[in-house]
């Protein structure tokens, strides 16, 4: 099945009728002085071969787009222009950022595109530039510019999927909590990979606005990519802060749960004295209670032939040496502060 999703030639941002074929593109563009757009999805390794061929694509563009898995950038062959994008969507249910990848070739009389994922819906810029042809009439600049437009706008949601995400953590790190590094930990590793798809944004940017006059792209065009550049500034700054909220997050966190961990050390520690005390105050009480009982014991004893036995004295002095080691004891141990 042919991944051409849609093969269009525009003269003076009106749409013509479409050529047959991919084959057929370029030659009908030049027959009726006008542009060739091709869209394409998930082509095959021959059909891009077949698109290089048909626009004279140089080669190493070529080997980028059949590879794919490519870092956002923007390279110049001649008189072609070569754009990686990193189109980005938020999963809220996963707290995940889904990258997409789009390969975007751009020739002084078309524009091909080659997507790798849903995102960025290249239809909805399709109809938005068709509905004016005074801009889709400025060339495949300005169909760079809508696709441009497109990507950078769909990053608005992320970074406000990102933003909640961080507030969340936030209100977690000082509610109690358990440790939510893992959490902070997952979430960085989503802001570093977004930050790598649109800090690059910048430059490309930049360097297609340095070589406007060069290749005397149309001055309101000009002023709409300063525009887009401005979004993609915003998006880079926003996520370099949220790369830093989240490092000290992790630091505050960590230094959370050294102080949780603490706290339990102490509460451990107070209640392992609390226990030493109460054994204390158990044994001193036991011994106490002893030494009367070990006196009754030995004077208990039926046996006939025991010293005092008929003293009149012995059960009085049995009596008083019973509470007097009971009372010295007592003595004992409140000194020692087991009572």
């Amino acid at each position: 099945m042919m991944a051409l999703i849609d093969n269009a030639v525009y003269v003076d941002g009106r749409r013509t009728p479409d050529p047959a074929d991919l084959r057929t593109a370029q030659e009908a563009a030049r027959e009726r002085d006008g542009m060739a757009w091709l869209g394409l999805y998930r082509p095959s390794a021959e059909e891009i071969r077949a698109l290089a061929a048909e626009f004279a694509l140089h080669p190493l563009a070529v080997e980028d787009a059949l590879k794919g898995h490519q870092r956002a950038k923007l390279e110049r062959y001649g008189d072609t222009l070569f754009v990686v994008l990193r189109p980005a969507r938020y999963r809220d249910d996963e707290e995940r950022v889904e990258f997409g990848e789009l390969h975007v070739f751009v020739g002084p009389d078309f524009v091909a595109t080659i997507r790798h994922a849903e995102a960025p819906d290249l239809g909805r810029v399709r109809r938005r530039l068709e509905q004016a042809p005074h801009l889709l009439a400025r060339g495949p600049e300005a169909v760079l510019y809508a696709i441009l437009d497109e990507v950078v706008d769909q990053y608005a949601p992320v970074v406000a999927g990102l933003e909640q995400d961080i507030d969340e953590i936030e209100d977690q790190l000082f509610d109690g909590a358990t440790s939510v590094s893992r959490r902070i930990y997952d979430l960085a590793r989503e802001v570093i990979g977004f930050q790598r798809a649109t800090q690059p944004l910048v430059a490309m940017l930049q360097a297609l606005l340095r070589g406007s006059e060069k290749y005397r792209v149309d001055e309101e065009l000009q002023r709409s990519l300063r525009d887009v550049l401005d979004h993609a500034l915003r998006v880079a700054d926003r996520t370099g802060a949220f790369r830093a909220i989240l490092e000290n997050a992790l630091t505050v966190d960590a230094t959370l749960a050294a102080q949780r961990q603490n706290d339990e050390m102490r509460r451990m520690t107070e209640a392992g004295l609390a226990q030493n005390e109460e054994v204390k105050r158990i044994s001193a009480w036991a011994a106490i209670l002893f030494a009367p009982t070990l006196v009754g014991t030995v004077y208990g004893m039926n046996f006939e032939q025991m010293p005092e036995l008929s003293w009149a004295y012995g059960y009085p002095l049995a009596l008083a040496l019973m509470v007097g080691l009971g009372f010295a004891l007592w003595g004992l141990f409140r000194r020692r502060r087991w009572l």
